[in-house]
Protein backbone atom coordinates (compact mmCIF):
# COMPACT_ATOMS: atom_id res chain seq x y z
CA UNK A 1 0.00 0.00 0.00
CA UNK A 2 1.04 3.37 -1.12
CA UNK A 3 1.20 5.72 1.50
CA UNK A 4 0.46 9.67 0.02
CA UNK A 5 2.91 12.57 1.97
CA UNK A 6 2.44 16.55 2.02
CA UNK A 7 4.68 18.39 2.97
CA UNK A 8 3.23 21.90 4.38
CA UNK A 9 4.46 24.66 6.04
CA UNK A 10 3.54 27.69 8.23
CA UNK A 11 5.90 29.72 6.96
CA UNK A 12 7.71 28.95 10.41
CA UNK A 13 7.48 24.69 10.66
CA UNK A 14 7.63 23.03 7.87
CA UNK A 15 5.84 19.40 8.22
CA UNK A 16 5.53 15.90 6.45
CA UNK A 17 1.87 14.59 6.99
CA UNK A 18 1.29 10.76 5.86
CA UNK A 19 -2.15 9.42 5.72
CA UNK A 20 -2.94 7.35 8.26
CA UNK A 21 -4.48 4.02 7.94
CA UNK A 22 -7.47 4.79 9.57
CA UNK A 23 -8.12 8.38 8.90
CA UNK A 24 -6.12 11.77 9.70
CA UNK A 25 -2.44 12.17 9.15
CA UNK A 26 1.10 11.07 11.27
CA UNK A 27 2.54 14.35 11.54
CA UNK A 28 6.44 14.48 11.17
CA UNK A 29 8.95 17.17 11.63
CA UNK A 30 12.46 17.94 10.00
CA UNK A 31 13.68 19.40 13.58
CA UNK A 32 13.94 16.21 14.75
CA UNK A 33 12.16 12.14 14.63
CA UNK A 34 11.28 12.31 17.62
CA UNK A 35 8.36 14.97 16.84
CA UNK A 36 5.51 12.31 16.04
CA UNK A 37 2.24 13.02 16.15
CA UNK A 38 -1.26 12.73 14.76
CA UNK A 39 -4.19 14.73 13.29
CA UNK A 40 -7.30 15.34 11.55
CA UNK A 41 -6.31 18.31 9.90
CA UNK A 42 -3.38 20.74 8.67
CA UNK A 43 -3.79 23.61 11.69
CA UNK A 44 -4.16 20.55 14.19
CA UNK A 45 -0.97 19.49 12.76
CA UNK A 46 0.61 22.58 13.21
CA UNK A 47 -0.69 23.00 16.82
CA UNK A 48 -0.02 19.31 17.94
CA UNK A 49 3.51 19.84 16.68
CA UNK A 50 4.22 22.69 18.69
CA UNK A 51 3.19 21.37 21.68
CA UNK A 52 5.49 18.19 20.63
CA UNK A 53 8.81 20.54 20.25
CA UNK A 54 7.99 22.58 23.51
CA UNK A 55 7.46 18.99 25.16
CA UNK A 56 11.47 18.05 23.43
CA UNK A 57 12.96 21.40 24.04
CA UNK A 58 11.86 21.04 27.99
CA UNK A 59 13.49 17.67 28.35
CA UNK A 60 16.55 18.55 26.43
CA UNK A 61 17.07 21.15 28.70
CA UNK A 62 16.21 19.10 31.76
CA UNK A 63 18.55 16.57 30.35
CA UNK A 64 21.04 18.71 29.57
CA UNK A 65 20.92 19.86 33.14
CA UNK A 66 21.72 16.76 34.19
CA UNK A 67 24.60 15.71 32.64
CA UNK A 68 26.24 19.28 33.11
CA UNK A 69 26.28 18.61 37.02
CA UNK A 70 29.92 18.04 38.28
CA UNK A 71 30.30 14.58 39.53
CA UNK A 72 31.82 13.83 42.63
Amino acid sequence: MVTKQYTVSDGKLVLVLSEAEKGGCVVTSFLGPELITEAETASAAFEKNRDALRSLRRSRVKLWKQLSRPTG
